[in-house]
């Protein structure tokens, strides 16, 4: 703001008389109603949130636009702690699960609202070969790599920079991934960009480049429940998601390599209807997973612009919320390992089927899967996707 007025006001000095005075009056009327302007919007503050085990200072930012929707952010994991949405009848709650204390977030959370990587989802046996080289992964799920590994983005504490804009409220989360980190080659540079407008988006922008050949899959992990955090079963909300085919998987989460027509199964969510029943229901592949917890391959126009992939929306609160991505696939995860050892900031414990993943995304162990669209990220080249959550009342 300084730095653009300041050419202005010498102008205003090199003058003299009236035209002075009149033009250094109008400067200082606009910055007025620029800041008040600033004032009647959103906001972004920091505070501290405590201290690793490791002994490394955590953050917590807070956004808030011009409607009071608020989002809480900590640099650990660029974890999405809280987001309070209003429901019809204007009473607000947050729709994430989360918890009140850092350590929670280090030793029991099963990724909630954490920034996923260096490759969200599950890599078979913890291995893959890229430009005729095998690579070692760790192993954290079975006999399986899951969501970049023992330590992956969402036990990192990144550098954050706040970014006050007009119209919306911006978190800018930043690091560098190492070359052998969790197994995965190269040095990759990685931003993620939380932005929250005054029309009610939480975007997320991903942008990543590396020295050397690897493979990236980035997503977000936030666990939602429109009608408000510990507020129970998620079996009445009502799913809608944009894809005829799913990707099904065997016993462990791994893909089979088909990507099988939603028609006649449980999966078909083309049409809205209810969480309940197909996470009840008796197929193989609903089995397999305990629940839903399998890629929906959205139907796309082009690889590239934002374009529907799901809605889901709380019959109860009227809370809906729209998503919107850049990327082929859609997880899908109906909270199926929630098993009530988990103690939240709801003040209770979270159970199964209490919440839902919707974490756009390339397809799980893609790696390995020669007939999924690539995710190796070659030097020279920027990895990028976006994601929007867009938040409405009915």
């Amino acid at each position: 703001m300084k730095t653009t007025y300041r050419p202005l006001v010498q102008r205003a000095y090199n003058l003299g008389g009236v035209i002075k005075s009149l033009l250094l009056i109008a400067l200082i009327v606009g910055l007025m109603t620029t800041t008040s302007a600033r004032a009647a919007g959103g906001s972004i503050s920091k505070s501290a949130y405590g201290k690793t085990a490791d002994g490394i200072a955590v953050d917590e930012y807070t956004m808030t636009n011009a409607n009071k929707i608020e989002v809480k952010i900590i640099t650990y994991g660029g974890t999405v702690t809280s987001l309070k949405v209003p429901d019809r009848n204007g009473n607000w709650a947050s729709i994430v699960l989360g918890f009140d204390k850092l350590s929670d977030y280090e030793t029991m959370s099963p990724y909630f609202g954490a920034i996923i990587g260096r490759y969200g989802n599950r890599i078979a046996k913890g291995k893959f070969t890229l430009d005729g080289k095998e690579y070692t992964l760790a192993v954290n799920n079975g006999k399986n790599t899951l969501h970049g590994g023992k330590k992956g983005f969402d036990k990192q504490v990144w550098d954050a920079k706040p970014i006050e804009g007009f119209g919306s409220e911006a978190l800018e989360l930043s690091r560098i991934s190492k070359d052998g980190e969790e197994g995965y080659p190269g040095n990759l540079t990685v931003k993620v960009v939380y932005t929250l407008t005054d029309k009610n988006e939480l975007k997320i922008d991903y942008t990543a480049t590396t020295d050397k050949d690897t493979v990236i899959n980035l997503t977000h992990h936030s666990y939602f429940n429109m009608a408000g955090n510990g507020s129970g079963s998620i079996d009445n909300q009502i799913l809608m998601i944009n894809a005829d085919k799913y990707v099904p998987i065997d016993d462990g989460g791994i893909p089979t390599g088909d990507m099988t027509p939603v028609d006649g199964t449980p999966f078909d969510f083309r049409s809205a209807k209810q969480i309940g029943p197909a996470v009840r229901s008796s197929d193989p592949q609903i089995i397999n997973g305990r629940g839903i917890d399998h890629s929906f391959v959205l139907n796309r126009t082009d690889d590239k612009s934002l374009q529907m992939a799901a809605r889901l929306y709380d019959p109860a609160s009227g809370r809906t919320m729209d998503i919107w991505a850049t990327e082929p696939g859609l997880e899908v995860y109906t909270g199926n390992f929630l098993d009530g050892t988990l103690h939240g900031s709801s003040g209770g414990m979270y159970r199964q089927g209490e919440a839902i993943c919707l974490e756009p995304q390339h397809f799980p162990d893609s790696p390995n899967q020669p007939k999924f669209p690539s995710t190796t990220l070659k030097p020279g080249d920027t990895y990028t996707t976006s994601t929007v959550f867009k938040f409405t009342t009915n």
